[in-house]
């Protein structure tokens, strides 16, 4: 499916094929929000919560590795809090000296191409895998998918107000 700004409008009750043609657009409605923005507007934060969208950008990334390639697949990934200043999953969002926004848009549609596969070749009710992310109780790829879903169209509504007060693309 290509991707697109406009939403999904498939007829289709196949329910992993909508997961993915919606994951597909909130992550092309990032992409172009990013691009509208430069890269002063990129590294700088307009709100009291103090994130800056190539911080949000890599979180996105990280967030959809941990749940379908750490997670699901039960693979081990390098640095799966990589996002997070000194690797705590309860630091602020950070991102390393040197890396900018195409290498992480690049690696948000690397991750997205995984995402396509995961989602391609598996049942939702299948569970994730234990020995990557989880250890115990694990959940369905159903589950995962609408918990990605849900980050996915909360972050870009966030990255609307960043980009709307730098002057950027807004919008789904």
């Amino acid at each position: 499916m290509p991707l697109s700004d406009r939403e999904p409008r498939l007829d289709s009750a196949d329910t992993p094929v909508l997961f993915a043609a919606y994951l597909d657009y909130y992550r092309q409605a990032v992409d172009r929000k990013v691009r509208s923005l430069s890269d002063a507007d990129l590294r700088t934060s307009r709100l009291p919560s103090g994130w800056s969208p190539l911080e949000l950008l890599i979180h996105l990334v990280h967030m959809e590795r941990r749940w379908f390639r750490w997670g699901f697949l039960g693979e081990q990934v390098e640095r799966p809090w990589g996002d997070h200043a000194g690797q705590d999953p309860h630091g602020p969002w950070a991102v390393p000296d040197g890396v900018g926004p195409d290498e992480l848009l690049a690696a948000l549609h690397t991750e997205g191409e995984v995402t396509r596969s995961v989602l391609a070749g598996h049942d939702l009710a299948e569970h994730a895998a234990l020995g990557g992310r989880f250890t115990e109780d694990p959940p369905t790829l159903a589950w995962i998918c609408f918990h990605v879903l849900q980050e996915y169209a909360r972050h870009a509504g966030h990255l609307d107000v960043a980009a709307e007060i730098a002057g950027g693309a807004t919008g789904e």
